[in-house]
């Protein structure tokens, strides 16, 4: 009598499309492989490796995504399934290149188009509203990167290219806030709303309530950009993807001391907290790709959600989660 094909766990239970994801299991019979399957609801996912204990495999694009079924098959044998939660697309041709931020009035959630260096486009800023349809928001921005907003719901955008951050007017006119910021990359506000802007090119500045910038912190150079969120211990997290392969993210305390959070993260590019305090970055840990929760005390970090050529992250006030890749933008359910 044969036993039982088995899903022991998946790891890790949150992917979008095309990531990679670990089945580990009990008895599934190898001996041909092309009786071997990875069933996401009624869709077959692409096998990059199998053995009897463990598979991976492919999120395959879903027609309905949210909370899925998997199983496996072995000689026409299927297992019982294991619930994972797949994102949701919601807009493709796009170009961020950093967090994309909710706005906290309605919830709805902005994102760029940044396009290439000194690229001019019609439309660099798109809103997506809570019932998921996308809109034009504005085109003055030349290759806009961040996009953060203060305690008062207002809203201000960084630009790479000429090195100023924009204040957003309710009728969607971009005012120059602050200039001579270097590559203006990621923004961030603590406690009392005094912003916090980083330069790929190793400076962090601190910005006054009237646009004065001062040299804060200094860190080594991006061969990006550098993407800044705040902790509930009033530091400053701060990542900047090197040419290597074992980056760090910063701690910068109010002093602007610089020390290292955790180190060990692949191109760690945007992050964020989630409500129990664990610092999430879309980064490859251990050859793995996707977004890095990491515990408050900075000695653990696991894949929280698979995901490919991601580059920031933000979360709602009801904690449901969206992801920018290089030219899309999913939303993840955190049921699970």
């Amino acid at each position: 009598m044969s036993k039982e094909l088995k899903i022991l766990s998946i790891d890790p239970l949150l992917a979008l499309p095309g990531a990679e994801v670990t089945i580990d299991c009990e008895n599934l019979d190898t001996s041909d492989p092309t009786l071997c399957a990875v069933w996401f609801q009624n869709q077959r996912a692409p096998i990059v490796a199998l053995s009897p204990r463990r598979v991976l495999a492919i999120v395959p694009e879903l027609k309905q995504t949210g909370l899925t079924e998997v199983s496996l098959e072995s000689n026409g044998e299927r297992s019982e399934t294991v619930t994972v939660e797949v994102g949701k697309q919601l807009a493709e041709d796009l170009h961020p290149v950093a967090n994309p931020a909710f706005d906290p009035d309605d919830g709805s959630l902005f994102v760029t188009r940044s396009g290439a260096r000194g690229e001019q486009l019609p439309v660099t800023i798109f809103r997506i509203d809570v019932g998921g349809e996308v809109t034009e928001f504005s085109g003055d921005i030349t290759n806009p990167t961040g996009i953060a907003f203060d305690s008062s719901g207002q809203m201000f955008v960084s630009s790479r290219m000429d090195g100023i951050i924009y204040r957003i007017t309710p009728f969607k006119e971009a005012v120059p806030f602050a200039r001579n910021l270097g590559v203006a990359t990621g923004i961030a506000f603590d406690r009392s709303d005094t912003m916090y802007v980083g330069d790929r090119t190793g400076t962090i500045y601190k910005v006054n309530g009237i646009g004065e910038e001062s040299a804060w912190a200094q860190i080594e150079p991006s061969v990006s950009a550098y993407h800044l969120a705040f902790g509930s211990d009033d530091n400053l997290y701060v990542t900047g993807p090197t040419v290597a392969s074992f980056d760090s993210v910063w701690r910068v305390n109010p002093n602007g001391d610089v020390s290292v959070f955790y180190r060990g993260l692949g191109r760690p590019q945007g992050l964020a907290f989630d409500g129990f305090g664990n610092l999430c970055v879309v980064a490859s840990l251990r050859g793995r790709r996707g977004v890095v929760r990491i515990s408050p005390d900075g000695k653990d970090a696991r894949m929280f959600a698979a995901g490919m050529n991601l580059v920031g992250l933000a979360f709602s006030v009801t904690g449901d989660l969206a992801v920018a890749s290089t030219d899309s933008i999913y939303s993840l359910t955190l049921e699970l």
